[in-house]
């Protein structure tokens, strides 16, 4: 196991066609705040945890004059977030800090909001726009159990918040859990990289996805959500989309080791695969919309394409793959497959 991605990847912009897919679908609003509004920031102070660890955040600060406009332009587009533009759910909130992170290439911005009444807050993100991003966002919209909210204004997109433990860090705190929640968090990260290599979302490392808790009667369940989508259908080593082959999740792999027999591993990936073919079923033709868009759009250099295509066709034995020309064509090969068949797509024998 290793991390897989040692360059950076390039951002690409949205094209007409895509454009016309996300307006069609809501995803487009006229006005609204801008990164690059939220770069006129004066000075940066490093934000640590509780227990005097560097975040890789810094709270960025404003002059007074641009503070006032751009804290009304970030509670404008918290209210298009979560009411359609209704600016009137604002009237008791205030931005109470703004955050940058200085890790990585994208540098985006995390908001957080405060009800002055009962001082609950929330988040929300700010980033530069990158159609690769965009179109995991609506593949995941579409086809994972996940609903996701944001929106695009100009060369900026807004993000809701993804609410969940960071995997690292629920990695990192040994949360306790039974030996029979073990068992369901072994079993949601099988089907957590079944999904990813279907989609072909990749870089799903444990700093990049999260968990969410749900109390079951006596029980926990649990869900695995990503929260980074730049890595969508993008790089040409088929393992990048499996997370189980990043080191950063080898705790994940040792836990599904221990607790599932390999029975129990095919079955969730057969459950799995079920679940997001149905989806497609019942997508009401957003996902055929979507796909036509995807299948003509550039978001990947040819030779990843031609490399990702082969070892597709020889790990699937599915000649189709090669003849694929856009990675978009790829990502709708694979999903096609779930309507065919239902054997598993990942872990393969070295897991179970």
């Amino acid at each position: 196991m290793q991390h897989l991605i040692s360059k950076k990847k390039e951002a690409y912009p949205i094209s007409d066609f895509l454009r016309s897919y996300l307006t069609r679908y809501g995803r487009i609003w006229t006005d609204s705040i801008r990164y690059r509004d939220l770069s006129r920031f004066t000075n940066a102070i490093p934000v640590y945890d509780e227990k005097g660890k560097d975040t890789l955040w810094s709270t960025v600060l404003y002059s007074e004059s641009d503070r006032k406009e751009i804290h009304e332009q970030l509670l404008n587009a918290y209210a298009i977030l979560k009411a359609d533009g209704d600016t009137s759910i604002t009237k008791y909130l205030y931005i109470d800090r703004v955050d940058q992170c200085i890790h990585g290439n994208t540098l985006p911005f995390r908001v957080r909001v405060v009800n002055r009444i009962n001082e609950n807050f929330d988040y929300f993100y700010v980033k530069k726009v990158d159609a690769s991003r965009i179109y995991g966002l609506e593949i995941e919209h579409i086809l994972s159990p996940n609903r996701i909210n944001y929106f695009i204004h100009a060369h900026t997109i807004v993000e809701e918040h993804i609410i969940g433990i960071p995997a690292d860090a629920f990695l990192r705190e040994e949360i306790p859990v039974t030996s029979f929640d073990q068992v369901r968090l072994a079993k949601e990260f099988v089907k957590f990289n079944e999904r990813c290599f279907i989609l072909l979302l990749g870089d799903m490392h444990s700093g990049n996805f999260v968990i969410e808790l749900t109390r079951d009667f006596e029980k926990w369940h649990f869900r695995m959500h990503p929260i980074d989508f730049d890595q969508q259908s993008h790089h040409w080593r088929k393992e990048v989309y499996l997370p189980q082959f990043f080191a950063q999740n080898e705790q994940f792999v040792s836990l599904t080791l221990k607790n599932l027999a390999p029975e129990n591993v095919i079955q969730y990936q057969k459950e799995e695969r079920s679940l997001m073919a149905n989806r497609v079923r019942v997508s009401h033709g957003r996902f055929s919309a979507l796909m036509d868009v995807m299948k003509e759009d550039i978001i990947s250099p040819d030779d990843h394409v031609k490399k990702l295509g082969q070892q597709l066709a020889a790990h699937y034995k599915e000649p189709k793959f090669e003849s694929c020309m856009t990675m978009g064509e790829i990502v709708h090969t694979s999903i096609m497959l779930l309507l065919d068949t239902t054997l598993p797509a990942s872990f393969p024998r070295a897991m179970v």
